[in-house]
């Protein structure tokens, strides 16, 4: 079940642990690992989530997966979300923990969605103009491929969307259509 407010609270927990003991980018390094895990493999998230399995097996299997891979601190917190029973709630942990890791850190995500894949010498290009028509220094992005679009991209960041894709522009077309009220009158 989602809890974005426990989620919220214990990654700042999380985080100010980090910073009191001066192992954030490390930590930092983990909760990044622990979602590429996450993103690669959604049996470990099913897992995580199952009520079937206890929490206690849950904690052993996760160690088995991030043996020797996490820092100390990491590795203590994922203990205690097992400990508490919360380990369920460790997807949302880490998307709140990095969220929290880019606000504090001025990083801002740019979601980038194409037809096909990129180049990055192009990525790199999207981020310089990005970066020099807002004025923010730190832009991490986030590529994906919808071949839906058909063409041209998507381009979301701060809440705001920039839809230029020729999917847009066909399904504007097609309203058009639909409200020409010629077309009704020939009929």
């Amino acid at each position: 079940m989602n809890n974005p407010r426990l989620a919220g609270r214990y990654a700042k927990s999380l985080l100010g642990i980090a910073i009191e003991q001066n192992n954030l980018e490390a930590v930092f390094a983990d909760i990044t690992l622990l979602q590429g895990i996450m993103r690669s493999n959604p049996d470990v998230v099913n897992l995580l989530k199952s009520p079937v399995i206890g929490s206690d097996k849950k904690g052993k299997i996760l160690a088995a997966i991030l043996e020797g891979k996490i820092s100390t601190l990491s590795n203590a917190f994922i203990q205690l979300l097992t400990k508490k029973s919360r380990e369920s709630n460790l997807p949302e942990i880490v998307k709140a923990f990095t969220e929290q890791y880019n606000e504090m850190n001025n990083i801002h995500i740019v979601k980038l969605t194409t037809a096909t894949a990129i180049s990055d010498e192009l990525k790199a290009a999207i981020v310089a103009k990005v970066k020099s028509d807002t004025g923010l220094e730190k832009i991490q992005m986030e590529t994906a491929v919808q071949e839906e679009l058909i063409g041209g991209f998507k381009l979301e960041m701060r809440g705001n969307l920039v839809d230029a894709s020729i999917l847009r522009d066909l399904n504007d077309v097609k309203k058009q259509f639909a409200n020409n009220e010629y077309m009704h009158s020939i009929r």
